[in-house]
């Protein structure tokens, strides 16, 4: 497989000072075909700076050695002209500390396919949909919303979103506005952190598995979830993933697998 630089930064956009949306263009090939909730695969060689609020590397890296990591993509599916990334800094990372030097027209390297199962294929139409996730774990779900949601639906769609501080809610202005104008989405986001907010936080606070806890998506949606209605999908920590599966095996629903289907689908992300 050619390695060589064959994509260019078309829009860089900081979320946070730890946090990115990245738009990627190929150059001179077709953008591949993806299904919302798959993921691609980015990289660029060893050589290639890292930002300045990086951990210096404890190792030698060989600098023609390309570094490559796998991030959900964001974007629609019906969009061809790039693919959007939305990528959380790891500051001893090997691979994010070289991304968040990029700026708008910097080359790096994009897969040629995407890959992943993480999508909405094993969901019935008539069956709703909820979306839970921590931190940049949003972004398969941005592009179920973009390709998927219909306005008006019989089919509701939830996004369920925790992050530490409100700066860290990535997408929230989208979010907000299809909760306010689109009457089959909800969104409701909470923080773990609230002390440290400049503004006094009036939102939930607490983990995202609080929020599902609370029962507000079900005084929002007028009945409760359950394994008869709505399929869950979870991606963000392990932690998150790992109570929320306990919570939602205590409510009947179970977890999906080739050999037994169900309503609980959870990609993790390491």
């Amino acid at each position: 497989m050619s390695t060589e630089l064959n994509a260019v930064v078309v829009k860089r956009c900081e979320v946070s000072p730890g946090l990115i949306i990245m738009r990627v263009k190929p150059d001179r090939w077709e953008l591949p075909s993806f299904t919302p909730g798959q993921f691609g695969v980015l990289g660029l060689p060893g050589r290639a700076r890292r930002c300045e609020v990086s951990d210096p590397q404890d190792e030698i890296v060989d600098p023609d050695k390309m570094i490559k990591r796998a991030y959900s993509i964001a974007s629609s599916s019906v969009e061809r002209e790039y693919m959007e990334f939305y990528v959380a800094l790891v500051p001893s990372g090997a691979l994010t500390p070289r991304l968040f030097a990029l700026e708008d027209g910097d080359r790096l390297w994009m897969s040629p396919k995407a890959s992943g199962l993480f999508t909405l294929d094993e969901v019935p139409e008539d069956q709703h949909v909820v979306l839970i996730s921590t931190g940049t774990g949003l972004a398969p779900y941005i592009s179920m919303l973009r390709t998927h949601l219909i306005c008006a639906s019989p089919q509701r769609f939830a996004v369920l979103h925790g992050a530490r501080h409100s700066w860290d809610l990535g997408y929230r202005d989208e979010l907000v506005t299809l909760d306010k104008n689109c009457e089959n989405a909800s969104y409701l986001c909470t923080i773990s952190r609230p002390d440290e907010e400049p503004m006094r936080w009036t939102g939930p606070s607490g983990y995202v598995q609080d929020l599902w806890k609370s029962g507000m998506l079900a005084k929002r949606w007028g009945f409760e979830p359950s394994p008869d209605n709505t399929h869950i999908f979870l991606c963000g920590t392990p932690k998150m993933i790992d109570d929320m599966t306990t919570i939602l095996e205590g409510e009947g629903f179970i977890s999906h697998s080739k050999r037994t289907p169900g309503q609980i689908h959870a990609e993790r992300y390491w």
